[in-house]
């Protein structure tokens, strides 16, 4: 069992990416839901079936791969999809995110976009969410995934507003300015959970 569970979630293009580098530097272990759902999705996995049962087998590719691009243009413009694709990905990732938890040793970080949505918070003993202005946020956006401003404010009208954020977390970073900053912020935060100062 881990000494502590950390979730860190946020909004896209917020940062969570260097938060989370951060807090492996400083020996906590990171579980990355986003490997974990490629993980639960691999070819010829049970998930893999169920989603292309839901939305049709052209959401894979000709090897049988999960055609991730495809799927999330058509669901993050679709809520009602989005709803119906996070009914069956969830409790095969918060099954495997389990695993990981009662396996680990020493603390953990959970990084997790969809952490509320999952049910993973009951997992955490804290809860650190990372937020930013849109603008910013958009601009990371686009120049990280290569797409255009239509799609990345698709990815953002499927997610929660900040207050939503907010309301549900132990600590909210703000990361408006480099990432200078943002790691010296990091760093005191894990100095101040663990006692290491």
């Amino acid at each position: 069992m881990p000494d502590r569970i950390i979730g860190l979630t946020g909004q896209s293009g917020s940062g969570k990416s260097t938060v989370s580098k951060v807090f492996a530097a400083h020996g906590f272990d990171v579980c990355d839901a986003d490997m974990v759902s490629r993980e639960v999705t691999a070819r010829g996995s049970a998930a893999l079936d169920e989603i292309a049962a839901e939305f049709g087998s052209d959401m894979l590719t000709p090897d049988g791969s999960l055609d991730r691009r495809k799927l999330g243009a058509y669901v993050f413009s679709d809520r009602a999809a989005l709803d119906r694709l996070e009914g069956i990905l969830y409790p095969y990732i918060l099954r495997r995110i389990g695993e990981y938890t009662e396996a680990a040793r020493g603390s953990v970080l959970l990084d997790a976009p969809t952490l509320f949505e999952a049910g993973a918070d009951r997992l955490c003993d804290m809860i650190i969410s990372v937020v930013a202005d849109e603008d910013i946020r958009l601009r990371r956006i686009m120049a990280r995934d290569g797409i255009d401003e239509t799609a990345a404010r698709n990815r953002f009208s499927s997610q929660h507003d900040e207050a939503f954020f907010r309301e549900r977390s132990d600590i909210v970073i703000e990361n408006n300015g480099g990432e200078d900053e943002l790691i010296s912020r990091v760093t005191e935060i894990i100095e101040n959970i663990t006692g290491d100062k």
